[in-house]
């Protein structure tokens, strides 16, 4: 039992909690793109990415796994992020500084489930079923190649006007 859950319910609602982080993820993306700020779907992204990497190192077990490196980088990310979005207020260096926090939690949310898709997914897990084989390599490479095109544009492109006061 994690958190009065059982682990099928905590895995669930951990699951439901990436799905809305991924979602709404991409929504701010997209949104950097055209240099907006989305305040309501930021603060959501955030919240949610966040709650996903604390759950995903909640499940039992205590041993160091990629997930929870992947877990422990997008916290470290994401207070970054989160730092230069409300403490710093996106000044100076700190516009890119938060956009690249961003995207990195993003991405790794991505990344994370793509892995657990090939793993879970009864279609996908004879295509990869040690997770080297090349389909899995090939879509690995191709969310690592889309969020670094988009990653750069965002940088280039989010320059919002200041909050009013």
């Amino acid at each position: 039992m994690l958190l009065g859950l059982s682990l099928y319910a905590f895995t669930m609602l951990h699951v439901v909690i990436s799905l809305i982080g991924i979602a709404s993820g991409l929504v701010v993306l997209f949104g950097m793109l055209g240099s907006h700020r989305l305040p309501g779907w930021t603060a959501l992204f955030l919240l949610t990415t966040v709650l996903t990497s604390v759950t995903g190192l909640m499940f039992p077990g205590s041993e160091l796994t990629p997930g929870r490196i992947f877990g422990i980088i997008s916290l470290v990310a994401l207070a970054v992020a989160l730092l230069a979005l409300y403490g710093f207020g996106l000044r100076s260096a700190w516009r890119w500084i938060y956009v690249l926090g961003a995207v990195l939690a993003l991405y790794l949310n991505v990344f994370v489930a793509v892995v657990q898709s090939f793993a879970k997914i009864p279609v996908l897990q004879p295509l990869a079923p040690t997770q080297s084989e090349p389909p899995f390599l090939t879509a690995e490479s191709f969310v690592l190649l889309i969020f670094l095109v988009l990653g750069i544009a965002a940088v280039r492109r989010f320059h919002p006007a200041p909050r009013a006061a």
